[in-house]
């Protein structure tokens, strides 16, 4: 096992917070394998780049020679995570649970090792929790301190309902780290309050608290909004090579540097080293190249990654558009529409501001002509074919509703 200082500059990489920290280096000092737990609700069938930040870090700490422990929550998953929501889930049925649950197996060892990875499921204990050992659990917490959650809170302020089941979610979620005796727990910066719980229960099972790790969530392809399928910014690690990779070809230079960080096994040498050659003049295409590249061959191979690049380059370094070019009807009643407003009704984007942001990058083009003014439209009667960044490309027929 390598030295406390060298696990920490691993572990501290692309991190947000560590709590807390003293606890983690007396652990480290130990000199044992340390548990570290995520727990992932399979509430949708495909994992995607965003996912993978976590799934990167545990990677880290199995290199390191930590017990990792994938934690697939298919009891929780029946009450739905109530974080970020300003509504309540729909319930989801067992059977969807049990096959989402599947493909989650199948996916992360693209990027854990399995022989190092320890798969459990909530249900094998909280099938078997007696409801009077829920009931103490539930009295451990206030609907004050629940309400000091930033989504609840909006939502009770705002007149928005709370079922009284989301509010057990974050103790189940602690239990977990009760019931797998965890020493670590990750998760995103919006999973605090739910990290903290284990913690508090921990303690009132007479165990040492977790030490809590957060990440930040990974923006995506708009680079506004955290990556995720509802948003259609989400990059998905079973989509085809030259999805992959087209789509992390349209991702902002800026936006970029994030998914090295956070996504790449290159070190931070390399990639400060990166940063160093684009500020005297390297393209920063190149180096999205070698993160397109690295991101393909992660979860397919180096042959379909060198594939993925050769098919970009021919299908648009060269200038030549698809031979099946998309056809979207934009239906208006009026004569004409601005562009943004009309790539969004297309569907090409989810937001007129990703176009905006595309417009000041020098990334939209229209009929093979850079677009530098944002109060350029489109009239009725027409069709246009749209760029967007390197990727996405359709042409639009402007039709009258």
């Amino acid at each position: 096992m390598e030295n406390v200082d060298k696990q920490l500059a691993i572990i501290r990489r692309g991190v947000q917070e560590i709590l807390v920290e003293d606890e983690l280096i007396a652990r480290l000092k130990q000199g044992k394998p340390l548990r570290i737990k995520v727990g992932i609700d399979p509430t949708a069938p495909d994992i995607h780049l965003g996912h993978t930040v976590l799934f990167n870090k545990l990677r880290q700490f199995q290199e390191l020679g930590h017990q990792v422990i994938f934690l697939i929550g298919d009891f929780t998953a029946l009450i739905g995570d109530p974080t970020g929501r300003n509504v309540t889930r729909q319930i989801m049925t067992s059977e969807q649970i049990a096959e989402n649950a599947k493909t989650y197996q199948q996916q992360i060892f693209k990027i854990l090792d399995p022989a190092k990875t320890e798969i459990a499921f909530n249900s094998q204990w909280m099938n078997k929790l007696p409801i009077t050992e829920l009931i103490k659990i539930a009295s451990l917490q206030t609907v004050a301190r629940m309400l000091e959650r930033d989504d609840f809170d909006k939502r009770y302020k705002s007149g928005q309902p709370i079922a009284i089941h989301e509010f057990l979610y974050p103790l189940m979620q602690g239990y977990d780290s009760v019931a797998l005796r965890s020493d670590i727990e990750l998760g995103g910066t919006d999973q605090k309050f739910n990290l903290l719980m284990g913690r508090e229960l921990q303690r009132h099972y007479g165990q040492a608290p977790q030490i809590v790790i957060t990440l930040p969530l990974l923006e995506g392809t708009d680079g506004e909004r955290k990556m995720s399928k509802s948003y259609g910014n989400y990059i998905g690690i079973t989509e085809s090579p030259s999805e992959i990779f087209g789509k992390i070809m349209s991702i902002s230079d800026e936006l970029m540097w994030r998914y090295l960080e956070l996504l790449s096994a290159h070190t931070m040498d390399d990639i400060n080293a990166w940063r160093t050659q684009v500020q005297q003049g390297t393209n920063p295409r190149d180096i999205k190249v070698n993160l397109a590249k690295e991101m393909v061959a992660r979860f397919y191979d180096d042959a379909q990654a060198e594939q993925a690049h050769q098919a970009f380059v021919d299908r648009f370094a060269k200038g030549r558009l698809p031979d099946e070019l998309v056809e979207i009807e934009v239906l208006t009643a009026a004569p004409e529409l601005p562009i943004a407003n009309a790539i969004k009704l297309a569907g090409l984007t989810s937001s007129t501001s990703e176009v905006l942001r595309l417009i000041k990058q020098g990334g939209l083009k229209k009929d093979g002509e850079r677009v530098v003014d944002a109060s350029v439209t489109l009239s009725v009667g027409h069709s246009y074919v749209i760029e967007l960044g390197k990727r996405r490309v359709a042409r639009l027929i402007i039709t009258k509703q």
